[in-house]
């Protein structure tokens, strides 16, 4: 019971806030629009020679269209104990008013009445994907128990529980097929529009679509602990968490709202007593420079880039636990990974059969397949899979059978004595035969198979480098980074390995207590590092690192441990990253160096006596809202 109202309360929480998110910003850019009609309005009504009438819309507009941003500045002020950019703004507006440039106050508050509005806008287009993610997940599941069926809301079902999923209904709770064959989308998941197969055994998550086949899965994890929930918790959390730049420019702005007010408060006396200015005239510039020298533009160069950008990789399958690490990811100068599972498929598959002169590689691969089908050795179930999948006739059923640990197996077939494992198990001296120091060079593991005394062949298998995997190494060093290999391999499989995929270093018989002590030294010589792993072994060394990539199709360790998650384990998504993330940080730059040369240009012009307050009233809450529209391109 306290799974299914904790279920509900997660839901009615983002599908609230979504809601809450919608409802303000409609009702600031209806503010807006209402304070800009009420500007044009009062500007009709000066026109027209009625001043007073003019006066009180022109007071209307200020509070309609500055109700918001006044809330939000004068509640910030009395919880940080600090000045705000809002506050800046109701003071110029006021000011404006007390001088009788009504028109621009209020034109002042009409701007920044739709940059908010539209500030509003960015933050709830990166909260999209939370909200529309939380609507794929059905609230009820078709149990099964024995002959029965049940329809029970998602929070009941437990651990060990039985479903069916029928065409076209969304997976309700992680867990794995034990009935049926089906092809699954899991776009909400990994971001890969291509379908997948599923069959026996295999995983399916909460959240993806089944295609075409009816699907009985058996539940493996509780509703609220499940992928899909976890990667909702990741984005909010990601969302929240706030990046170097943007905390020092949260820090900046308090001390810079401070040097504003006192060099504004200087501007209304000093220019009288040294320039000769009129009161009047002095005042009015006083005005303008606080309405151009409030940093509006310069605080929205980041957060919205940010969030936009965090947006983008999570709708492509790329999570990051928060802006610090998306803004890291584009100053990597090297990347280490993990061999088995990482660079290459993690599972040993065949890659040559070969046989002695008078035999069949057919006969003598059903045998050993016969025999290995009783062990449970990785490299046993490859030579099983192979089998299965080359040949067509039945395994033979062998007479007896006998484990010799460390060595391989005996086994006897129609009076036949067989032997099937490493070379120190068969005829030493026979294996020279077969140019299996060759085979090893190559990275392969070899398996020798023996009739009574005579060595009748071989099976060579090997962890095969994943097919993406060199081209996701050449993009990254196209990128500027150096590739690094970390494997516990000998340095003949690792050298192989290394020559495969592409990667520019390798180190072999790395242990995974080692790997932490390597990534401490390329961070000394390199700087900034990311380690690559599938999220267990590799923790310890994904925490060492600036930047720890996970991939391991979404596992819990790999959710918990790094700092960079890609849903599926497709490499050449590391490289995306670093592009986002490099965008991310050019636009961000270009924000910052567009708005700080706007407020220079503004206030030297308000200084030298050519600008008018409704252009500098333009001038700056334009270039808050360009700020803000340069962000908004990381979304696509």
């Amino acid at each position: 019971m306290g799974a299914h109202v904790q279920f509900l309360e997660n839901k009615k929480a983002v599908t609230q806030s979504s809601f809450l998110e919608k409802i303000k910003i409609n009702v600031e850019l209806i503010a807006a629009i209402a304070c800009g009609v009420l500007i044009f309005l009062g500007w009709l009504m000066d026109k027209n020679g009625s001043a007073a009438s003019s006066v009180i819309l022109y007071l209307l507009a200020f509070v309609i269209g500055g109700f918001a941003k006044a809330k939000e500045g004068i509640e910030d002020t009395i919880e940080n104990k600090e000045l705000n950019v809002e506050m800046l703004m109701i003071m110029a507006a006021i000011g404006s008013a007390i001088i009788g440039y009504w028109t621009e106050g209020a034109i002042l508050i009409f701007i920044f009445a739709v940059s908010g509005a539209l500030e509003t806008y960015t933050m709830n287009k990166s909260h999209k994907e939370i909200s529309s993610l939380m609507e794929l997940q059905p609230e009820e599941a078709l149990r099964i128990e024995g002959d029965d069926e049940e329809r029970v809301h998602v929070s009941e079902l437990v651990i060990g529980d039985l479903i069916l999923i029928k065409p076209g209904e969304r997976v309700p709770s992680d867990g794995e097929i034990v009935k049926g064959i089906s092809t699954l989308d899991e776009a909400a998941i990994t971001g890969e529009s291509i379908p997948v197969s599923k069959g026996l055994n295999d995983e399916v998550y909460a959240g993806t679509v089944n295609l075409n086949g009816s699907i009985t899965v058996k539940i493996t994890k509780p509703s609220d602990e499940t992928l899909f929930q976890k990667i909702i918790e990741l984005v909010q959390s990601a969302q929240s968490e706030k990046s170097p730049s943007q905390l020092f420019i949260e820090r900046f702005e308090g001390k810079y709202v401070k040097i504003v007010l006192a060099v504004v408060a200087l501007m209304m006396f000093l220019p009288h007593f040294i320039l000769g200015w009129s009161w009047t005239e002095t005042f009015y510039r006083a005005m303008i420079l606080l309405v151009v020298a409030s940093p509006c533009a310069l605080v929205a160069s980041i957060m919205p880039a940010t969030l936009s950008a965090i947006s983008n990789g999570a709708r492509r399958g790329i999570l990051f636990k928060g802006g610090v690490h998306l803004e890291q990811v584009g100053d990597l100068q090297a990347i280490a990974f993990d061999k088995t599972g990482t660079l290459t498929i993690g599972k040993p598959e065949v890659t040559d059969v070969i046989v002695k002169d008078g035999f069949s590689s057919g006969e003598i691969l059903l045998i050993a397949a016969s025999i290995e089908r009783h062990s449970n050795h990785p490299l046993a179930n490859a030579i099983v899979k192979y089998t299965q999948e080359t040949l067509s006739e039945k395994f033979i059923e062998p007479d007896s059978i006998e484990d010799v640990p460390g060595w391989g197996v005996k086994a006897s077939i129609n009076q036949a004595e067989w032997k099937i494992g490493k070379s120190g198990f068969v005829e030493e001296e026979a294996t020279k035969q077969f140019k299996a120091k060759d085979l090893a060079k190559e990275g392969k593991t070899v398996v020798f198979i023996q009739r009574g005394e005579e060595l009748v062949g071989l099976i060579a298998l090997k962890d095969l480098v994943r097919a993406e995997s060199m081209e996701a190494i050449d993009r990254l060093k196209n990128q500027g980074l150096y590739t690094i290999m970390l494997t516990g391999d000998n340095t003949q499989t690792a050298q192989a390995i290394a020559s495969e995929s592409h990667v520019q270093e390798y180190i072999a018989e790395c242990l995974p207590e080692n790997k932490v002590d390597h990534i401490k030294q390329l961070k000394a010589k390199y700087g900034n590092v990311a380690m690559v792993g599938d999220g267990i072994n590799d923790a310890p060394a994904l925490a060492t690192a600036n930047v720890g990539i996970s991939v391991g199709d979404g596992t819990d360790v790999a959710l918990e441990t790094a700092d960079m998650i890609l849903m599926k384990n497709d490499l050449s998504r590391i490289s995306d990253a670093v592009h986002l993330s490099k965008r991310m940080n050019r636009i961000i730059k270009q924000n910052i160096v567009f708005s700080i040369g706007v407020i220079i240009l503004l206030i030297l012009s308000n200084f030298l006596q050519l600008l008018d307050l409704p252009y500098g009233v333009i001038g700056h809450e334009g270039s808050t809202i360009l700020v803000i529209l340069n962000s908004l391109r990381l979304l696509k």
